[in-house]
């Protein structure tokens, strides 16, 4: 029996052809077709050096696809590998004989680390510690860009104070960039008031967007503010993308620590190591009395590192600064990098790259 939302979109399709003037449909080059809600997924099978001649058919096809009655929104990627292929049925158009295709190019080729920071839970200073890690390896000499992956609550704008929208290269998006770092973020795209009410493979599907979509460059060190949690957007980010390892940040309370395990967890049953625990709001620092309070107890993050046998990155403190800073959209690190902060955090850039030059030389050139 035909399926009808194949039959549907193949329709729609059926009039576009390759560069030589062989149809789309029934080239075998369709290695994926398929409606999911009010979105549309194809892949076309090419290679490396052909896909360049191919992007002009890609974006006629997108074109097609969106016009039809019930779609919002298509995704068409040009690919050199049909994921799950052995397992699947034979996709439209796609011969049974055909030959397996080579692995598809990695968007992400041009970046040396890909570095997730995550948490268990939200409101523990995530995005705050990323972005000060990433001016902290700044501060190396590395080229660092950061990925707000946090769909639901994009804090990157307001920590690097950045307004506007990003400009396209092509059918790319270039980073925006602040402080030296290159910068990307569902905030950057959507009104600052907008909801983002988004089901989670539309979650998944934006940041896939935003890791490949995005002309970052070469970069030695991208980081990743992974959304809060361990549901499907950190397992697909984790095992989808290139990752050297992942940061993890708690503060001391149990509360949060309990979520924080959660989260070593996923990585490790993913392969992806743990480059080390980051001890957040450690202590509050009273302005007045310059006294340190352990609001959130003390000490527990660090103590379940030495559990587990991963790195302690530090410990940072709460302090008005910090806040202030964070608020003004001057990161601590930039506004004062001599401070104690600024040093603290320059101290735990350097730990984590400590941490990534053994994976560096067994898999790939050496940072510089």
């Amino acid at each position: 029996m035909n399926d009808p939302d194949k039959d549907m979109l193949e329709a729609a399709l059926a009039d576009l052809s390759l560069p030589d003037g062989t149809p789309l449909v029934g080239s075998g080059r369709i290695a994926g077709l398929g409606l999911s809600g009010n979105r549309v997924n194809l892949s076309i099978l090419t290679t490396p050096a052909e896909a360049p001649t191919l992007a002009t058919l890609r974006d006629a096809a997108e074109a097609r696809l969106r016009t039809l009655p019930g779609v919002s929104n298509a995704f068409v990627v040009l690919t050199a590998e049909t994921p799950a292929a052995a397992k699947a049925p034979p996709q439209l158009g796609t011969p049974k004989s055909a030959p397996k295709p080579a692995p598809k190019a990695d968007p992400l080729a041009a970046i040396r680390h890909v570095v997730a920071v995550a948490s268990g839970k939200g409101g523990v200073g995530k995005s705050t510690t990323t972005v000060n890690l990433a001016l902290g390896l700044a501060a190396q000499g590395l080229k660092v860009g950061v990925l707000d992956a946090d769909i639901y609550g994009p804090s990157l704008p307001t920590l690097l104070g950045l307004h506007g929208k990003p400009q396209a290269n092509g059918r790319k998006l270039v980073p925006m960039q602040a402080y030296g770092l290159r910068a990307m973020s569902m905030g950057f795209l959507v009104d600052p008031e907008t909801a983002m009410v988004w089901r989670g493979p539309m979650i998944m599907s934006a940041i896939t967007q935003m890791m490949a979509d995005v002309d970052w460059g070469a970069l030695d060190v991208l980081l990743v503010d992974m959304p809060p949690g361990t549901g499907d957007a950190q397992l697909a980010l984790a095992q989808g993308t290139r990752l050297s390892g992942a940061v993890i940040v708690s503060t001391p309370q149990d509360l949060s620590l309990i979520d924080a395990r959660r989260g070593i967890t996923m990585f490790r049953k993913v392969d992806v190591p743990i480059l080390g625990i980051v001890e957040n709001m450690a202590h509050f620092i009273c302005p007045d009395c310059g006294g340190s309070h352990a609001i959130f107890g003390q000490g527990g993050a660090q103590a379940e590192a030495d559990r587990l046998g991963v790195p302690f990155l530090g410990a940072v403190p709460l302090t008005m600064d910090l806040r202030a800073a964070s608020d003004a959209g001057q990161p601590i690190t930039a506004r004062d990098p001599d401070g104690p902060l600024g040093r603290l955090y320059q101290n735990m850039a350097r730990s984590l790259l400590a941490g990534l030059t053994p994976n560096l030389r067994a898999n790939g050139p050496t940072l510089t």
